[in-house]
């Protein structure tokens, strides 16, 4: 019998190790799933790669499951970071899996001059994070940072890391990735409903390792870029070649 079930963890994984439930992971498997000793779960930390493991103990608040054998090692993304100013809650929840799911390696909400939304539930978006790796098969899951200003992001930004910068006002510009080395740490920003002040994008604009690039002719909603914008890096400098 394959397993069909996915389970995030934190606990350590590896051979015969055993990993216990909590109360909420053993309502789904047992309650929901109505799995008994003796199914098979695959299991993943985000640190150890998938393991197949068999459950030992079942019960209503709580189990027992024992690691087999590892069926898949651990899939780092690429070193590329996701900026985004948050928008309603569901298309927000959309950006974040879709960039779960795509292989970014760590979500930074920031707020922008024109940004609609001025706080988003942390700990929610980061289990919405969870569930994609659960769903995509993925072995690691990012992280999903507190939000901050987007001025104080980039007065701390690191060293070496590039930026793809889209621009809404690019609209239509033939303006695409420069020819860079694949393997270097990246960031994509994507603005707000409401576009980037004119403050902001003279100053990204001014930035060394900032590069402008247009999504096409058609101004896209935020949720939608992120996935364009996305799909644009890892073709021309990420692990989808």
């Amino acid at each position: 019998m394959s397993a069909k079930i996915r389970l995030y963890v934190e606990h350590p994984l590896g051979d015969g190790q055993s990993v216990p439930l909590d109360r909420d992971q053993a309502h789904y498997l047992f309650g929901v799933m109505r799995m008994t000793v003796g199914g098979q779960v695959l299991l993943f930390n985000g640190r150890d790669g998938e393991w197949l493991a068999d459950v030992a103990e079942a019960g209503k608040r709580g189990g027992v499951l024992v690691c087999v054998k590892q069926t898949k090692p651990l899939q780092m993304p690429p070193d590329l970071w996701l900026l985004f100013a948050p928008i309603k809650k569901t298309r927000t929840d959309f950006i974040v899996e879709k960039a779960t799911e795509m292989g970014a390696a760590r979500i930074l909400p920031v707020h922008t001059a024109y940004t609609n939304s001025e706080r988003i539930r942390q700990d929610r978006l980061q289990a919405h994070a969870v569930e994609a790796a659960e769903q995509c098969g993925g072995t690691y899951v990012p992280e999903v940072a507190a939000l901050q200003k987007l001025d104080r992001v980039l007065d701390q930004w690191p060293d070496g890391r590039q930026l793809m910068f889209c621009d809404e006002a690019e609209v239509g510009a033939a303006k695409q990735l420069a020819e860079q080395t694949p393997g270097q740490p990246w960031a994509i920003l994507i603005g707000p409903e409401g576009g980037f002040s004119d403050a902001e994008r003279k100053r990204l604009w001014a930035q060394p390792f900032a590069h402008v690039v247009s999504l096409g002719p058609r101004i896209l909603r935020a949720d939608t870029a992120a996935v364009a914008a996305m799909t644009v890096w890892q073709q021309a400098l990420g692990d989808w070649g």
